[in-house]
């Protein structure tokens, strides 16, 4: 990091009431060096920061400061990969593990500080993590547009008995998938739902997109590991009897219509950690 830190984003996940009193001192902390606090509006309630103290909204976090520290769990810190994707910011994470998986926010509580003090310094380093842009085009026109860290999951809906899904790489067909439904995954995904769906793990420096089939109906139906730079279409084939969904890092989807497709392809900027 080349950039001198002003303004620290403070974001705990939300009703975390054992988060409030590390970050009143981890607020009182960086203030001594100089650097300034800016708590996004439910931590700041978490604290119960009292009224004049720089706040923002989790949307606008990603452009109010120059580095963002996360309490939580990896759900939170990837709640706020998406916030800094689709605001175009280029704000880094430091994440701090307040929850029961800590894949990506790594550092514990007790190295909090001394972590800090080295990105304050400039001595840490960045690692940088593919994202994934997904687009619902129904109609002929995107319905959803989603940036994720993790992975876009095609399911069968909670009745449906399985989905029939058809994916291409660009215009080439390469799988008919009839499943419980299809993960399209990052590196960084690779150790989620893949992993327990059965995919590989790939490290997180490899330029590689997954496609893991969710128990597959038919056994030629494997995970396949594509370059990077593949654009993925998945097509639903829904006749009327089967219904499906579309979630985007497991925290926000829709229900699928008749003719949705589901175009994935890289992000146009990385995730810094």
């Amino acid at each position: 990091m080349n950039s001198p830190i002003r303004r620290v984003g403070l974001v705990a996940k939300h009703n975390l009431d054992a988060a409030a009193g590390v970050l009143a001192e981890l607020a009182g902390w960086l203030e001594a060096r100089s650097v300034e606090p800016v708590f996004e509006t439910h931590t700041a309630a978490l604290v119960g920061l009292p009224p004049g103290r720089p706040t923002s909204t989790p949307d606008n976090l990603p452009t109010a400061c120059d580095l963002v520290v996360v309490l939580g769990g990896d759900g939170t810190l990837i709640g706020m990969a998406g916030r800094i994707a689709q605001a175009g910011a280029n704000v880094p994470i430091l994440g701090v593990n307040f929850g029961s998986l800590g894949f990506l926010t790594e550092i514990q509580l007790p190295e909090l500080y001394e972590s800090l003090e080295s990105v304050l310094d400039g001595e840490a380093g960045i690692d940088e993590r593919m994202m994934l842009r997904a687009r619902t085009i129904r109609n002929g026109t995107a319905f959803a547009d989603r940036l994720v860290l993790n992975d876009v999951v095609i399911t069968k809906a909670a009745l449906s008995r399985i989905i029939d899904l058809s994916v291409s790489i660009g215009s080439e067909l390469v799988m008919r998938v009839r499943a419980d439904g299809l993960i399209v995954a990052t590196p960084t995904g690779s150790s989620a739902y893949n992993l327990a769906a059965g995919g590989p793990i790939v490290h997180p420096s490899v330029d590689a997109l997954l496609l893991t089939p969710i128990a597959p109906h038919m056994l030629t139906n494997r995970p396949v590991v594509l370059p990077g730079s593949s654009e993925v279409r998945v097509e639903p084939i829904m006749n009327g009897a089967e219904e499906g969904n579309v979630t985007f890092d497991g925290q926000s989807g829709h229900p699928l219509q008749p003719d949705d497709v589901i175009e994935i392809t890289r992000g146009a900027s990385p995730l810094r950690l």
